[in-house]
């Protein structure tokens, strides 16, 4: 592993690095979700929605997450777009939930790459952006992460980039991203990176990410891994549809805390906290066996 970083402080909140892997759960207020977690169904009432909203991700503290990822756009391939009206609409309520709900240590992050719907997940609590094109969508996205100080996963995301060679590559648009998000005024310290596996990426790429994830090191951020129940798992396992691809997902996750990974974003929290301490223990060093 490489030397530890600075940790990430900010208002209540701090996030160190390198001494523990940070599980993130996902709490997709979706109905057209790829995992097949989204807990929107045209039936349902919003207090409905909330109240599940709620219970998932509880539950999902309990088992061991520190993060909770709430997102109300299916960022799958081909999925339609929606408003940021309708976007706010699936979240707000549930962010504001979840606030009053949670314990305060809980970090609560917004996926959206909108900035009107961040500005909004703000007021309601969220306290982290992660954006799936990397402040680089919404021309107003970096300015509201550095007025309102908080931490940002840059995403890289391949949809319509002329690809070569996808590690530099993705080191390369990161790079950049890092560069426009700084000279927003975004914290050096606030900025966390994702390869972005499966966004523009073939299945192929993607294997070779997660074997090479370590390269990221080399832009001196911390790692969120995003490779939760993951079209590639299912293409490599013979085709497994998504509810079968926990083992596949484990393997990926101790493989990429192994590379370095500091964040895993997951939706299987209770088995995945499991691997994260088992990886932790081996990688890191952390874990204080019992005298015998």
């Amino acid at each position: 592993m490489s030397a530890l970083l600075p940790p990430t402080v900010w208002a209540d909140h701090r996030l160190e690095w390198g001494e523990r892997t940070h599980v993130m759960g996902i709490v997709n207020v979706t109905p057209d979700s790829f995992s097949g977690d989204g807990l929107v169904i045209d039936t349902s009432s919003e207090e409905n929605l909330v109240q599940r909203a709620i219970l998932l991700a509880q539950k999902f503290v309990t088992e061991g997450a520190t993060l909770i990822d709430v997102g109300g756009e299916s960022t799958r391939p081909n999925a339609a777009p929606i408003s940021a009206e309708r976007e706010m609409a699936r979240v707000i309520p549930v962010l504001r939930s979840l606030r009053e709900k949670l314990p305060q240590e809980i970090i609560l992050s917004i996926d959206t790459y909108k900035a009107e719907v961040a500005a909004a997940a703000l007021d309601a609590g969220a306290c982290m952006i992660n954006d799936i094109w990397a402040l680089r969508h919404d021309p107003a996205m970096a300015e509201l992460a550095a007025e309102r100080r908080v931490p940002v996963v840059l995403m890289a995301n391949m949809r319509g980039y002329q690809k070569r060679e996808i590690v530099s590559d993705v080191l390369r648009y990161l790079a950049g991203c890092i560069d426009h998000a700084l000279t927003a005024g975004v914290a050096w310290e606030h900025i966390i990176v994702d390869p972005g596996i499966g966004f523009g990426t073939t299945p192929r790429e993607n294997l070779t990410l997660l074997r090479r994830l370590g390269e990221l090191r080399t832009l001196n951020r911390p790692i969120l891994l995003g490779n939760s129940r993951k079209s590639t798992i299912g293409l490599v396992l013979g085709g497994l549809p998504v509810s079968e691809r926990l083992e596949g997902t484990a393997a990926s996750v101790a493989l990429g805390i192994a590379q370095g990974a500091d964040i895993v974003r997951v939706h299987d929290v209770h088995a995945m906290v499991r691997v994260v301490k088992m990886s932790d223990a081996i990688v890191r060093g952390t874990f204080t066996l019992p005298d015998s």
